[in-house]
C-alpha cells in the first residue's frame, strides 16, 4: 500500500477561494461560505500539481497512530479553540479587517482547555515554548484514544490494543475496484494518518451499517486512488464531479512530489455533497482478516464481528453487514 503524506494540517485548495456571505453548505450555523474562484493557488503551481498523485478525499473524521505510554495508539483529532471571548474579539478583527492576520493571541489565557495528553499537531508553530494558532484561530492537534472515553466509543471500536491492530480498509491487491477489510498491526501504521468513517461520523454519506449494527472503519490518507482524474481547471473538476461516475467523491487531495498537499471539495464549486450513491459506498469488498481471524473472535470490538465473515464478498460496501 502506497504510504503518502500524514494529514496534520488544514489543507489549502487548488483554487484561491473567496467568502460568501451566505449560510454554508458543509457547517450548520455558518453564515458565510468559503467558495472556489477560477484561478488555480499558487501553492498548488509551486508544488507543479499538475504531475501530482490524486487520491480521494474521505468523508470522516481525522485519526493519527502514534506510542502513547509505551505502545501503538490511535489518537482522535483535537484541535485546540478559543475561548467565547477570545473568539469574539478574533470574529471582530477579522471583519474590521478582512483578514485574520496580525491578530494577537495570549495562547495562556485565550484558549479552552484540553486533557493533559493532548499534544499539538506536527508542523504547529511555537512562541516561548506554547504551541500558535493557524490563520482559522485553532491549534491543530490530538488526543489518544482511551476505551474508557465514551466520547470516542466509534473510534475505539476499529482498535483492539490489546492484539495491537486495527480494522483498515484498502483497495484490495488483486483487483482494481475492490475493497478489502483487513485487521492491520498499529505498528504498521505508525506515524500515519487515516480517516475514521461509519455509522456514527459526519452522517454516514457511504452508507455503511446501521443503527442497530453500526459499522466503522480507518481508511489511510492517500490509500484509495483517484482514477483518470481531470486537469486542474474549474470547468473540467465542476464538470467532472457532475457527470463521471469517478466523481461521485467528496473531493481529492493531490500528493505532490514535494510532500505538498492540496484538496479539492464539492463544496468549494457550489455543489451538494453527498449527492446520490458514492463512489467509495458502491464498490464491491472483501473481509480479509488473514489467518489470525479466528484470535479476533474474542475481541472486543469490531474485529469480533468481522470475524465470521473472514473471507465473504459483497458487491457493494455498503452492503456489508454481520
Amino acid at each position: 500500500m502506497r504510504r503518502l503524506g500524514s494529514v496534520q494540517q488544514k489543507i489549502p485548495c487548488v483554487f484561491l477561494t473567496d467568502v460568501k456571505e451566505e449560510a454554508s453548505r458543509k457547517h450548520e450555523h455558518q453564515q458565510f461560505q468559503v467558495v472556489a474562484t477560477e484561478n488555480v493557488n499558487p501553492v498548488a503551481l509551486e508544488a507543479n500539481v499538475d504531475c501530482a498523485f490524486a487520491t480521494e478525499k474521505l468523508d470522516g473524521t481525522c485519526c493519527y497512530v502514534a506510542v502513547y505510554q509505551g505502545q501503538f495508539y490511535l489518537w482522535a483529532r483535537l484541535d485546540r479553540k478559543p475561548n467565547k471571548q477570545a473568539e469574539k474579539r478574533f470574529r471582530k478583527h477579522q471583519h474590521t479587517h478582512k483578514s485574520c492576520k496580525d491578530f494577537s493571541w495570549n495562547v495562556e489565557e485565550d484558549f479552552k482547555m484540553v486533557p493533559e495528553s493532548w499534544i499539538p499537531a506536527h508542523r504547529v508553530k511555537h512562541s516561548n515554548g506554547h504551541p500558535i494558532p493557524d490563520e482559522h484561530g485553532h491549534i491543530p492537534g490530538w488526543v489518544p484514544v482511551q476505551k474508557s472515553n465514551k466520547q470516542y466509543c466509534w473510534h475505539s471500536s476499529v482498535v483492539d490494543y490489546e492484539l495491537g491492530v486495527a480494522l483498515v480498509l484498502k483497495p484490495g491487491c488483486d483487483d482494481d475496484d475492490l475493497l478489502e477489510i483487513t485487521a492491520l498491526p498499529l505498528a504498521d501504521l505508525q506515524e500515519q494518518t487515516l480517516e475514521l468513517i461509519g455509522t456514527n461520523v459526519n452522517g454516514n454519506p457511504y452508507g455503511l451499517g446501521s443503527k442497530k449494527q453500526p459499522i466503522h472503519c480507518l481508511v489511510p490518507h492517500g490509500s484509495i486512488p483517484v482514477r483518470n482524474p481531470p486537469p486542474v481547471n474549474f470547468q473540467l473538476l465542476s464538470s467532472w464531479f457532475q457527470e463521471n461516475c469517478e466523481g461521485r467523491v467528496e473531493g481529492i487531495v493531490w500528493h505532490c512530489n514535494d510532500g505538498t498537499l492540496i484538496k479539492i471539495h464539492r463544496h468549494h464549486l457550489g455543489l451538494r455533497w453527498p449527492d446520490g450513491e458514492t463512489r467509495l459506498g458502491s464498490r464491491p469488498a472483501v473481509v480479509r482478516l488473514g489467518g489470525a481471524s479466528a484470535a479476533y473472535s474474542d475481541s472486543e470490538g469490531l474485529l469480533s464481528w468481522f470475524s465470521p465473515l473472514n473471507g465473504q464478498r459483497f458487491s457493494r460496501l455498503q452492503d456489508v453487514h454481520f
